[in-house]
Parts: structure tokens; sequence; C-alpha cells
């Protein structure tokens, strides 16, 4: 199922991020929250929204995963997402050139699960800028540091959900590649559906969830502004700490 989250929610954010924005040249927002809970999504409705009367922008944290070679060397394949797979240095880099007038953004291909330096992107600094992904530390106390976002919403919802979520986003993938041979996910072509359930599964069970329970939620208690997202893609404000 395509993930298609509520806009009522999505215009009530955009509005808080325009006030928020109102108050200081230029913003910097992070936005994170668990694998599979719709962050490139909601970065893209908000885009849509505030683009009406701003210049926005909007990067994900996946460039900044260090390339799979260095994480083969280092051992941290399967921790792919963690902390430490991230160049934090390099992204808070970024942030504080960007603050300066503009910045070089590395990305990462999602065909290829590795960073692709074609996809580099040259952002000039924009009224605000959505930076959607993992990687997040608890931010500073304000007034926050060059190397940070302004500030960091985190985007909740049930595990119960998530995973399920995570598996539709599997399989529409892996269906995907049956006519992309370049994709990740024509590695699984050879299995059957429920093979590549069970599979999928495990791979939430073993990487996802742990990152999720030891290093993504406990953001959310830092996290200046926390929405809740619901099975049905509907989200609504439930903290916001900048009030």
């Amino acid at each position: 199922m395509t993930d298609t989250t509520d806009q009522s929610g999505v215009a009530a954010l955009a509005a808080r991020l325009a006030e928020l924005r109102a108050e200081r040249e230029h913003l910097i927002a992070g936005l994170t929250g668990s694998v599979a809970s719709g962050k490139t999504t909601l970065a893209a409705g908000l885009s849509d929204v505030l683009d009406d009367s701003m210049r926005v922008a909007t990067v994900s944290t996946d460039g900044f995963l260090y390339p799979n070679a260095i994480l083969a060397e280092r051992d941290l394949t399967l921790r792919k997402g963690f902390p430490e797979t991230y160049d934090i240095a390099g992204l808070g880099q970024a942030l504080a050139d960007l603050r300066q007038g503009e910045a070089d953004f590395p990305a990462y291909s999602h065909v290829t699960y590795d960073i692709d330096p074609a996809l580099t992107r040259t952002i000039e600094r924009p009224d605000i800028f959505l930076l959607e992904g993992l990687g997040f530390r608890a931010p500073s106390p304000p007034p926050r540091g060059t190397h940070e976002p302004d500030l960091l919403i985190y985007l909740d919802a049930s595990e119960e959900d998530l995973l399920a979520w995570f598996l539709e986003r599997f399989v529409r993938l892996w269906n995907a590649a049956r006519t992309d041979p370049k994709s990740f996910y024509a590695n699984f072509l050879h299995m059957s559906e429920p093979e590549l359930m069970a599979f999928a599964t495990s791979v939430w069970d073993r990487i996802n969830l742990p990152n999720l329970r030891e290093n993504i939620a406990p953001l959310k208690e830092h996290a200046d502004i926390v929405v809740l997202k619901a099975r049905d893609h509907s989200i609504r404000i439930v903290e916001d700490r900048l009030a």
C-alpha cells in the first residue's frame, strides 16, 4: 500500500514550521523516526505545502551513510542505519556551510543501496531546510550550534504499524525489481513471497527493531515536536515543546 499521509496533519505541521521560520531568517528542521515510518513522504508533503510561500529544500541523511566499502571494512554492513554508520562530522559541516550560503549534500541510491556520487546536490540556503532520516543525536540546549538543526521533529508510530509498513514496502520494491535488474531487491527474486516475508521480518527483528529501540525512539523525549502517525497514515501533532 502506498503511503498517502493525511494532508490536514501535514498542513498543521507546515503551518507550525512557517511560524517558527518567521522568527528567524532561515530554519533548519530535522525530521526523524523509525525505518518505514514515512519520513520521506512527510517531508515531501511539507515541502509541497510550504513551497507556496517560501523556498524549501529537502534532503535525506542517507547521503551521509558511509559507503558500503567502508562499512564492510569496519564490519558494520549489518548495522547500516545505526549511529556509527553515519558521517556525523560531514553532516554537521554541511549544515554549517549551508548557513553561510550553500553546501554540497551527497545522496544515497535506494536502487544500489550505496552512496551515488552522481546524485550529489549543491543547495543554496533556502527559507526552510528539511533534513529527514536517521543518524540524529539528541539536540543541544538552545541556542543550538551551527552544525545541528534548529529543531527536531519526531515521527512516532506503533511498532506493529511500523512492521506492517516495512513489509508492505519490502514486497512493493521486490515486485518492482522484476523489471529493474539493477535494483538491490533483485537479489531476492529467487524467493517466493512467503519466503520473502519471512526474510524481511527477520531483517526487521535483527536490525531495524533494535535500532529503533536503542537509538531512534529515545530521541522522542528530546524532540521539539512529536507527531503521531496512525495506521491509516493520518498524523497529528501530539507534543510541541516550542509552544
